[in-house]
């Protein structure tokens, strides 16, 4: 063989192996805290709606072409008067959405905890604007999907409380339907039980939840998470052939699990549940779910995030992963090459450098955001310090991006001249109330510092102070702050005006912000963050740019 063909036969083996690369897909498809996703298809388009607990926006919606591409196109619920957040825990808020599409409509359903119960928004575009919530009381529970059938009738499902209210066992719950009128967005009063307690009642199934049904080739099924959603999380199905008629268990239940593995094995991933399918244009059926990555035993700090696998059938019964016991990191799909600018999986670089006038979409707030105490200006992210903080249930100054690896950093730029101790403003990484660490640039003795604070045990309290460093600066001069996630730990660093990086402090312990530790429902998220206890309007923090970017092992 001449050289020249050798050459060419090298680049075909180059060409073919890009393209094969490009379509594999990475897990999860959406890393960090996107948990309980919902996935719908309208036409050409993919859709997948996550909860997102008490932060704001509420109700992050997603889009795809080919189930590879995904971009975040808005949230539901953007504005004021469709959400309020006020005064909630992060882990109450928004639970569990599902996406629909009928008719050339789109429906949310969701649980707003504490605050209203269950409703349904609506868009004919999902990027454009959503109604306000129309309130669903006749349902009495958590975790609805709507259901249309193919005659003209459509239903709606949910976790409820057991019959007549009374618990075999702890755990105890009921997946009930009723009739929804589209038309009229109402629902009927009189419901049916029609999973009581789980698969097996002789097992004391727990926590059955997360209903939908769907049909194919004359079986209606229904599937639903089921074990909590914890590590013994699992999904599991049911079906019939007529829908006011008893839905049967699947003998070999659950259909996704990884509580049988072991947990010592490499770059596990555990807790997987909470799923939908959809069927792809090629006909090809894919669930989402979530699962968690933890960088130790049961403890993780990236949440509860989005994953994706294939569904096979066999015997008239959907399988998810059926060609593996354990989720895997990739997985083959008829796909266009993968050549987004903005990544939500896999080892992605985020820089921002403000030059927009409006966010990225992908920053959160913590509750309603109902005061305008950020701008952006000229390349600048500009907040006023106020007197909430991150460890009450007010509306902080904090502006959140979701943690998405286990190793990796987040880094910014902040101009920031305080006039008091009680001024400060930098980068936390956040969990909860009573779980977070935050860097920044305070006074101390009236000289510039740059502090590292541990959050207080209770809400509303105080921070402790881990250590401090005098910082060689005189005034507003660029002062840049980095937070490295190391699995299990952090460590934090700073660097002053055209200095190198310098080690504040190493070694912070990670589970202190685990899902295990803090508890709750939601992920870590690292934050550009400022407060003051003194009341001023005056002082504003200017961050010049942030990023995130990942580096975890799994994807090397």
């Amino acid at each position: 063989m001449t050289l020249v063909k050798r050459l060419l036969v090298m680049v075909a083996l180059s060409v073919s192996s890009m393209q094969l690369l490009a379509q594999l897909f990475h897990n999860p498809i959406l890393a960090g805290f996107y948990p309980d996703p919902s996935i719908c298809r309208a036409g050409d388009d993919y859709y997948i709606v996550n909860s997102s607990f008490a932060y704001y926006p509420g109700l992050p919606i997603f889009h795809s072409k080919d189930l590879l591409n995904w971009q975040q196109i808005g949230s539901a619920l953007n504005r004021p008067e469709q959400l309020n957040l006020d005064g909630a825990g992060v882990s109450r808020g928004l639970f569990a959405p599902s996406i629909s599409y009928h008719n050339g409509l789109f429906y949310i359903v969701c649980t707003l905890i504490d605050k209203g119960g269950n409703f349904v928004v609506t868009a004919t575009d999902p990027k454009g604007s959503w109604s306000n919530p129309v309130w669903l009381p006749q349902v009495n529970g958590i975790d609805p999907s709507l259901f249309f059938d193919d005659n003209g009738r459509s239903y709606i499902v949910y976790n409820s409380i057991p019959p007549n209210n009374k618990s075999m066992h702890d755990g105890h719950r009921t997946i009930r339907i009723n009739q929804f009128y589209p038309e009229t967005m109402k629902v009927d009063t009189g419901n049916r039980i029609i999973v009581n307690g789980g698969t097996d009642m002789a097992k004391k199934p727990v926590w059955i939840e997360a209903p939908h049904i769907f049909k194919k080739d004359g079986w209606y099924y229904l599937i639903c998470a089921e074990g909590g959603t914890g590590y013994n999380h699992s999904e599991v199905v049911f079906r019939t052939r007529d829908i006011d008629s008893a839905f049967i268990s699947y003998d070999k239940n659950p259909i996704l699990t990884q509580r049988q593995l072991d947990p010592n094995r490499k770059y596990p991933i555990t807790t997987a549940g909470h799923a939908q399918m959809v069927q792809a244009r090629d006909g090809h059926w894919w669930a989402v779910f979530l699962a968690c990555r933890p960088y130790e035993g049961d403890y993780y700090n990236t949440g509860r995030e989005t994953f994706m696998a294939p569904v096979g059938w066999k015997d008239g019964w959907p399988i998810i992963n059926p060609q593996y016991a354990a989720i895997q990191y990739r997985y083959p799909i008829a796909a266009a090459s993968n050549a987004l600018r903005e990544k939500f999986n896999g080892n992605f670089l985020f820089k921002d450098g403000f030059e927009k006038g409006a966010l990225n979409n992908r920053y959160v707030f913590l509750r309603t955001l109902r005061e305008d105490w950020y701008s952006i200006q000229k390349g600048m992210l500009e907040i006023r310090p106020r007197l909430e903080t991150c460890s009450g249930k007010g509306n902080p100054s904090f502006i959140g991006f979701r943690q998405s690896h286990i190793k990796g950093h987040v880094a910014t730029s902040l101009q920031f001249s305080p006039k008091d101790s009680t001024e400060k403003a930098g980068l936390v990484i956040f969990q909860n109330e009573q779980h977070y660490y935050f860097i920044c640039k305070s006074i101390k003795e009236g000289k510039p510092v740059v502090k590292l604070f541990q959050s207080g045990s209770s809400i509303g309290s105080e921070e402790t102070e881990i250590c401090s460093k005098p910082l060689p600066l005189t005034g507003s001069e660029e002062l840049r702050l980095k937070i490295e996630a190391r699995g299990s730990s952090y460590a934090f660093y700073y660097a002053a005006g055209s200095h190198q990086w310098q080690l504040l402090k190493a070694d912070m312990d990670a589970r202190f912000l685990s899902t295990k530790i803090a508890g709750g429902f939601v992920g870590s998220i690292y934050g550009m963050y400022a407060t003051s206890n003194n009341g001023s309007t005056a002082t504003k923090a200017y961050y010049d740019w942030f990023e995130s970017k990942n580096d975890d092992e799994m994807y090397k």
